[in-house]
């Protein structure tokens, strides 16, 4: 069983893509779902025990909005900047996770571009269509096909 974290908070624009994926992958079988709003040690209670987990976050990496990015604990990771809503977040818990020991032993982070982080949900609709190529890739994943977009 695949646990996919969506890290995010729908009532803040893009800042939902996370947690869209997850939704969207609720009902693929191999798969468990969970939604955490950011905070580090939140993410790692998420996924303590887990095996294979996969985080969903919009990440503001450079690129153009809707642009999906694939790391994994070993890459590096971006930190926060100025469109996260959660000011720590996924690559803080991995680095916090790391240095405890307690890091899943296959983690993936996929990280989505946002366009608008405000007030309102709803996501805009490059993040939507990414949404849907994330869900796609993740389920390509855990089926044994490629191991995801970028």
């Amino acid at each position: 069983m695949v646990l996919v974290i969506g890290v995010g908070n729908r009532w803040r624009g893009d800042d939902g893509a996370g947690p869209a994926v997850a939704r969207a992958l609720s009902e693929v079988p191999g798969i468990r779902v969970a939604e955490c709003t950011g905070e580090p040690t939140e993410i790692m209670a998420c996924w303590s025990g887990q095996d294979r987990v996969i985080v969903v976050d919009a990440v503001s990496a450079g690129g153009p909005p809707g642009s999906i990015h694939r790391f994994t604990a070993n890459s590096p990771l971006p930190v926060p900047g100025r469109h996260s809503s959660h000011g720590m977040g996924v690559a803080e818990a991995v680095e916090l996770a790391r240095s405890l020991g307690e890091l899943p032993a296959q983690l993936t982070i996929y990280g989505i571009e946002p366009d608008r982080m405000t007030d309102g949900e709803g996501l805009s609709p490059s993040v939507r269509a990414a949404v849907a190529v994330v869900a796609a890739a993740i389920i390509d994943e855990v089926q044994g096909g490629t191991s995801g977009t970028h």
